[in-house]
């Protein structure tokens, strides 16, 4: 496959895939928009084979997910090394982690997170949640920025964009509680329902309905502040990267909003942003992204820290 086979199939993927992100990716330069349809090529084939998802849709219960992970992290490995896998996405991020010098251990760690799953782990506490959400989104974010052209040794703009990718990852847990629940996952933490006396197999029973909004209430208010520190990291991006950052903050975290506001009626139908939406966030960004002036260098945000990679 030459690259712009690659490339094409990538463009292909976030469109079936992500609306959100792909509307968001129109905004970077024709060179940074390419390597991040390659890099989510990557991921989004990651979550479907480990699922049994088509481009995000019809989770379902898969009977062999450790072999499922064996050849995700096969297929990974051989892409890191810059070896031919045959397999577009795996292409996609042999090609994305030449050119970008894309640190091997965020690809890893990325992996790790699907590990999780196929162990059948659930988190305990919320440390636990906010760990498991650096593996499959926080170091999305961080693999994005280099994308971007962010130094990995920036560790200060690298944690700002592990807080984007755990605050989507929190309005997603928020949103798909049902959809998981359905094939028996849940990333609540168990001290969670503890507190409110909701038992794991009854999640979603009329009768824990207000309890579970309160949870979920907790949930978007934590994306919520993490979508927050993770605007102060725009200062390091070139104008475009950031117009598109920050307008796929204002369309993701949109969708927490409207999970919370929904209350026990969030789970009816999936939540989603329409195409209107999307344009207004898309012009707030712009305005957003042209004044840019604060630079958060504070440290991890919200007490949590993410981890470092080994030199």
């Amino acid at each position: 496959m030459t690259r712009a086979d690659v490339v094409e199939a990538a463009r292909v993927s976030i469109a079936r895939g992500s609306r959100s992100f792909a509307a968001a990716s129109k905004l970077f330069d024709k060179p940074t928009r390419e390597q991040a349809w390659l890099l989510y090529s990557w991921c989004r084939a990651c979550d479907d084979i480990a699922d049994g998802q088509d481009h995000g849709h019809g989770m379902t219960v898969v009977d062999d997910p450790m072999a499922r992970l064996a050849r995700l992290s096969v297929l990974t490995e051989l892409a890191l090394a810059g070896e031919p896998t045959g397999d577009p996405p795996f292409e996609a991020l042999r090609i994305v982690a030449a050119e970008t010098g894309l640190p091997h251990g965020f690809a890893r760690d990325h992996i790790a997170g699907f590990a999780l799953d196929a162990e059948g782990w659930r988190p305990k506490t919320e440390d636990d949640l906010l760990r498991y959400c650096y593996h499959v989104a926080g170091v999305v974010g961080c693999m994005m920025a280099v994308v971007m052209g962010v130094d990995p040794g920036d560790e200060a703009t690298l944690d700002r964009a592990c807080d984007l990718g755990l605050a989507f990852q929190l309005a997603n847990i928020a949103r798909d509680i049902d959809e998981d629940a359905s094939v028996g996952r849940c990333y609540l933490p168990t001290d969670w329902l503890a507190e409110e006396a909701i038992p794991v197999a009854e999640l979603m029973a009329p009768a824990h309905r207000p309890a579970l909004t309160e949870l979920v209430a907790r949930l978007t208010t934590r994306a919520a502040a993490f979508e927050g520190s993770a605007r102060h990291g725009t200062p390091a991006l070139g104008f475009r990267s950031a117009w598109a950052v920050l307008a796929a903050a204002k369309i993701y975290g949109d969708i927490g909003r409207k999970v919370a506001a929904l209350g026990g009626h969030a789970w009816d139908s999936r939540v989603t942003t329409s195409a209107t939406e999307k344009i207004g966030a898309i012009v707030l960004a712009g305005r957003q992204a042209g004044n840019r002036k604060t630079r958060y260098s504070g440290g991890p945000s919200g007490g949590w820290a993410r981890p470092r990679q080994r030199p």
